[in-house]
């Protein structure tokens, strides 16, 4: 098993499919190695920009034809997958497909065709881990989606793990999450003590679990507002619009657009009014941000009645909101039309209602020409183009009731601070750097490089899952509000799949990883960093070694002291007594006696192969490179030759007598050998066998060595 533990978590939204990729430490490594932190936190999970990617449109558009969406759609997001994730890790890797608002307006016939190709696909064509497609490819409901973003949001500003730096008051440290998207709106909050008791049963309970394996409880409201989103607004808009002004003819005004804005029921924008098709009515802006507000206020449905007290939007029952002790986190739409398009965030995080209407004001009462050009040189930031320009205005206006109106968040800027617009914007600045997140509401897009996600949250539920639990530890998900395990319980995956509680290997105790090099050398908190540096050092100073070439090789020996001393009778001892190969001398011979003083030093030009049996001639030269000792005296030996006569395969020689073999190699005691423990024959071989066989047994050779004096 490796160092870390991957999650793969696509989330299939009305728009496109985002891919995410999560990654932790093991159990095995995360909790040695956390005893300098905290292991009653929860798991650290990371994620990278560049392990994300998205591809248009949603799945749901494939509902006519679900065959081509694994080919089509789902094909380039697991090709990056593979990219990311190491080939070891793929298998052991779970893949979750989580589908939300888009998929939730098909049927339930639809739904299910479209979930069975997708499962298909990935047992099919990928290697991920997919033990029940029930639990890892669905449509999760809109509540299970603001849960979701409300543990990712307090899991990054540390609302889990540091209760004692968010305070809030009243015994209260974790934050409020809201999210919108194009077809809902979600909110998330921990109620009050007071209100927490009030409304236990429409609390959801939160378990997740820690390093340690200890569990943490959480008790939350959440809910979703299908239909709330800002695209599915703009057509509830635009409809009730067309019957307002049926009256008026084709052209019908419209506050929400820029001034002369001309475009069709559908949101195509024309250059001018003879492009509308037949006789159909199209729309022309006027600007009138005001009056914009105020057509967008029915939407919220506040006049819907109210079963249970008290409601917010839609008759939807919602514990009342302590905003002393509930501060608010918005995403997605919230963050974009807020900050992202008028490029507000600047050195400061918090959301100020005067500064913000005030822009959104002069935006929208621009005429479309000025808006045009201003977009074409970015004069309202790079985000702003023609189509950002056409929905600026309706989706300011309806963030802005969402929020004042709909979730009764106070309107920083008028209600809380005195004096102009101007003043207002400073003083909820100051505060903003004071307090961080603390004000009621604050709109990001990311923490410490994190985008907020709610993907993130199930990888948090699932990464805490896999902490092996301590004794008697309940199981980490969610449910309804009641002591124990409730029967509507989801865990984060599949619970007939055992959780393993990984072991160290025998011999070992602190890191029972096999890890990957890179980490191993360059992770601060492994304990094979050093020598593993180290190692690669000694490698990276051999291979320049060996490149750096022989001339300079033989003065770094001749430094070191490895080389010959002059007049010695015997070598220096090799480094590492010679037992590495490529540490041997370059040059040596493969068989070396010790010499009698006045020795010569020889070298073998070659080893004689099978090829060479058949050659006219196979000569040994002495190396002209070798180092000779007393070249002055004896430079008349260095020139001599020893050579090898196999002109005929059939020559057959005679033995040496042994007064002729004193006499030939005198007293230097070299004697070179090629092949075995023949005897040396004479100068001229004779028609016998002599020299032929070392022994009567031998079988006969077809060459022998000639001694050439």
């Amino acid at each position: 098993m490796g160092k870390w533990s991957y999650a793969v978590i696509l989330d299939a939204g009305s728009s496109g499919t985002r891919a995410h990729i999560y990654r932790w430490q093991d159990p095995v490594v995360s909790r040695p190695s956390a005893k300098f932190k905290n292991i009653d936190q929860l798991p650290d999970i990371s994620t990278r920009n560049t392990w994300t990617k998205k591809i248009k449109p949603g799945v749901s558009s494939f509902a006519q034809n679900p065959e081509r969406l694994g080919p089509e759609h789902l094909k380039p997001l697991f090709d990056h997958v593979r990219n990311v994730i190491p080939s070891d890790a793929i298998q052991r890797t779970p893949v979750f497909l989580l589908a939300t608002a888009g998929m939730r307006l098909l049927s339930k016939r639809e739904q299910r065709h479209i979930l069975t190709s997708i499962c298909s696909y990935i047992r099919e064509n990928t290697s991920l881990s997919l033990p029940d497609c029930s639990a890892h490819v669905k449509v999760i409901d809109g509540k299970t989606e603001g849960l979701y973003g409300w543990i990712a949001t307090n899991y990054l500003l540390g609302g889990f793990d540091e209760p004692e730096k968010h305070s809030h008051g009243k015994n209260h440290h974790t934050y409020g999450f809201l999210d919108m998207g194009g077809a809902s709106a979600q909110l998330a909050f921990a109620p009050n003590a007071t209100e927490a008791r009030k409304h236990a049963n429409d609390l959801t309970l939160l378990r997740l679990r820690t390093i340690s394996g200890q569990s943490k409880e959480y008790k939350v409201f959440v809910t979703s507002w299908l239909g709330f989103g800002v695209r599915e607004a703009r057509h509830r808009y635009v409809q009730d619009l067309l019957e307002v002004t049926a009256s008026s003819g084709r052209e019908r005004p419209d506050p929400c657009l820029p001034e002369k804005l001309i475009a069709t029921i559908d949101g195509t924008i024309l250059p001018d009014r003879s492009l509308v098709p037949g006789q159909d009515p199209y729309l022309i802006g006027t600007g009138k941000f005001d009056e914009c507000l105020q057509r967008t206020i029915p939407l919220l449905a506040k006049d819907v009645p109210c079963d249970d007290q008290p409601c917010l939007l839609n008759g939807v029952h919602v514990p009342a909101i302590d905003f002393d002790v509930n501060h608010f986190v918005g995403i997605s739409e919230y963050w974009h039309t807020t900050h992202e398009i008028f490029e507000m965030a600047h050195k400061d995080k918090a959301y100020d209602f005067n500064t913000y209407q005030t822009r959104v004001k002069e935006f929208c009462s621009t005429s479309w020409t000025e808006i045009k050009m201003g977009a074409s040189a970015k004069k309202w930031g790079k985000k702003v183009n023609e189509k950002k320009a056409y929905e600026v205005c309706f989706k300011a206006a309806w963030i802005i009731n969402i929020l004042h109106d709909g979730i009764g968040i106070p309107r920083v800027g008028i209600e809380n601070t005195q004096g102009s617009a101007s003043n207002g914007t400073k003083e909820v600045l100051k505060h903003g750097k004071e307090k961080g997140y603390l004000g009621p509401f604050q709109a990001i897009n990311s923490i410490d490089s994190t985008e907020v996600s709610w993907t993130l949250g199930r990888a948090v539920l699932y990464a805490s899952s896999q902490m092996p639990p301590a004794e008697d530890a309940l199981p980490v998900g969610f449910g309804s509000n009641v002591p124990g395990i409730p029967d509507d319980f989801q865990y984060p995956a599949s619970p007939h799949v055992p959780i393993l509680t990984p072991q160290p290997p025998q011999g070992s105790q602190t890191n029972a990883t096999s890890e990957h090099w890179h980490d191993s050398l360059f992770d601060g908190d492994s304990p094979r960093r050093i020598p593993g540096i180290l190692l690669f050092m000694l490698i990276v100073l051999i291979a320049l070694f060996f490149l750096c070439g022989r001339e300079r090789r033989s003065r770094i020996y001749r430094k070191l002291g490895l080389s010959r001393c002059r007049g010695s009778p015997y070598k220096r001892r090799a480094l590492f007594g010679g037992k590495i190969p490529f540490l041997r001398r370059a040059g040596t011979s493969g068989y070396e006696r010790v010499l009698e003083e006045g020795a010569r030093d020889f070298e073998l030009g070659g080893a004689d192969t099978d090829e060479s049996d058949h050659s006219p001639t196979s000569a040994f030269h002495p190396s002209k490179s070798a180092p000779s000792w007393g070249n002055s005296q004896h430079h008349h030996h260095s020139m001599q030759k020893y050579a090898l006569d196999n002109a005929s395969t059939h020559s057959i020689g005679s033995a040496l007598e042994m007064g002729a073999i004193h006499s030939h190699v005198d007293r230097t005691g070299l004697v070179i050998r090629t092949e075995s423990r023949d005897r040396l024959s004479p100068i001229t071989l004779g028609p016998t066998l002599n020299g032929r066989k070392s022994r009567t047994s031998s079988p006969v050779r077809h060459k022998s060595p000639l001694l050439n004096i």
